[in-house]
């Protein structure tokens, strides 16, 4: 699948983030970030950042752009929906999947009932205008099972998976088929957003900061990047793709899309998250239904970790900036020279790096500057979410780790605020003006609680797993 070569006319643009260097001579940016020099042909293909396939060479351009994480697809048109068919896997949850179904009008539908204790039954949708069937279990299997059923008596070359609390927007295939005039895209995701995000103090921080959103900007989905999985309330999928790497993990209670997206990441598909493309979901708003489910999407870390080494890690850092912001904790005047000596150490790394490419002292000062800030960000909501069992003894014990911990639990919920509160999703329906903001000290409250219920999950994960493999960062030289 990876080898398969781009159609003409099939264009990608170099994401607006990336730093032009050396009057373009080398693009820096990407997700994790890396230094894409390109040669003196190359550069001439680009025009304002934008590349359109014509010919072998330039489709290959293309191909090394997309998967540096330097640029994003601009496709032509993708298959129709007459080549999709939607498996909605369900239980107990008649009004959902009804609502949902309504919105399906004119699709295949496959609803796989597992186990609910009324039957769904085909003549429940009668007049809807869908090309309906029902698989029941007699008795719940989980959803992986239960979209692997449907998986298996589809016939279509796309496979979409909808949950039965989600319900898509206007648009939301047409904005996600596209992706797949692209041969080796095996799976494209929508954004998640609130279905109803005014409702209480909870709905309105999810709203902004829910698990299943995964932001506005377009990204490939890889580990370690910026989208490093999709939640499987919404995606699409070659059928074939899927029936390759066997489906769904059925053995995992938690975390299944995640184990699916790399492994079809491991045999070579390409995936995509496009946000443009948006699927509302009935969030869980009610405190104690909120909490569990927090812990339960930690409890999948462990599991995860095992399956994939390396790919669960709570924290990617270089070893040297990690180094920078131990110095600067110790807090002493010696600690703070040493953290501007490695700083320095790091600047010059950086400039050696970007050696054969025309720059000035004060780009490579901003590189640095933002390795720093960016590492510091992952630093703190680690602290906070991850290791938080740790740092809580820390602080009981030492007043320079309370500090730190203090320190840490600030800078991410304020920054993590800062960031998700321009982010407010799209709702159904209503002005934006109409949506309410969560407040700056709610937010940080139910922040730092998401962390602790995650990290209950994550950490039983672990002892139950008897595998510290989601506890260990990943420390790069």
């Amino acid at each position: 699948m990876s080898g398969q070569r781009l159609p003409d006319g099939f264009a990608v643009q170099v994401d607006r983030r990336v730093r032009v260097l050396g009057e373009g001579a080398a693009l820096l940016g990407g997700s994790p970030t890396r230094l894409l020099r390109l040669a003196p042909a190359a550069q001439t293909m680009l025009n304002g950042g934008r590349l359109e396939v014509r010919d072998a060479i330039s489709a290959q351009l293309a191909r090394t752009l997309l998967d540096a994480t330097i640029a994003h697809p601009r496709p032509l048109s993708g298959p129709s929906h007459r080549d999709v068919t939607v498996v909605i896997p369900v239980r107990d949850n008649a009004s959902g999947l009804n609502r949902l179904v309504r919105s399906l009008r004119g699709l295949r539908v496959v609803i796989v009932d597992d186990g609910s204790a009324t039957p769904v039954l085909e003549s429940q949708f009668e007049g809807l205008h869908c090309d309906l069937r029902v698989v029941r279990h007699s008795r719940s299997k989980g959803p992986a099972a239960a979209r692997n059923a449907g998986l298996r008596v589809c016939e279509t070359e796309l496979v979409a998976f909808l949950d039965s609390d989600v319900v898509p927007r206007r648009g939301w295939l047409e904005a996600l088929l596209g992706h797949f005039c692209d041969p080796a895209v095996a799976l494209v995701a929508p954004r998640i957003v609130a279905l109803n995000p005014s409702e209480n103090a909870v709905a309105r921080y999810e709203a902004v900061r829910s698990s299943l959103d995964l932001g506005g900007r377009e990204a490939p989905v890889v580990p370690y990047g910026q989208v490093s999985y999709v939640p499987s309330a919404a995606i699409i999928c070659r059928r074939q793709a899927l029936i390759d790497i066997g489906g769904f993990d059925e053995s995992l209670a938690a975390g299944e899309d995640v184990d699916l997206c790399w492994r079809l990441n491991e045999a070579g598909a390409r995936l995509r998250y496009e946000p443009i493309a948006m699927v509302a979901h009935d969030h869980r708003t009610e405190f104690r239904k909120w909490f569990v489910r927090k812990r339960f999407y930690g409890e999948a870390a462990a599991p995860l970790a095992i399956r994939h080494p390396g790919k669960a890690t709570p924290l990617v850092i270089s070893g040297w900036t990690l180094v920078v912001w131990v110095l600067v904790a110790i807090g002493s005047g010696l600690g703070y020279f040493a953290s501007a000596a490695v700083a320095a150490i790091t600047g010059h790394r950086i400039a050696k790096s970007l050696s054969g490419v025309q720059t000035e002292p004060m780009e490579v000062a901003v590189v640095a500057t933002q390795g720093l800030w960016s590492a510091a960000t992952r630093l703190a909501a680690a602290i906070c979410r991850h290791y938080w069992p740790i740092a809580l003894v820390g602080a009981v014990l030492s007043k320079r780790c309370r500090r730190v911990v203090l320190v840490a639990a600030v800078l991410d919920g304020v920054f993590d605020w800062v960031s998700r509160s321009g982010n407010r999703s799209a709702n159904s329906g209503a002005e934006d003006d109409e949506v309410k903001r969560v407040g700056l000290v709610t937010y940080f409250l139910l922040k730092r609680l998401d962390d602790i219920a995650y990290g209950l999950g994550l950490w039983s994960g672990v002892l139950r797993e008897h595998h510290v493999g989601a506890l260990k960062p990943q420390i790069r030289t």
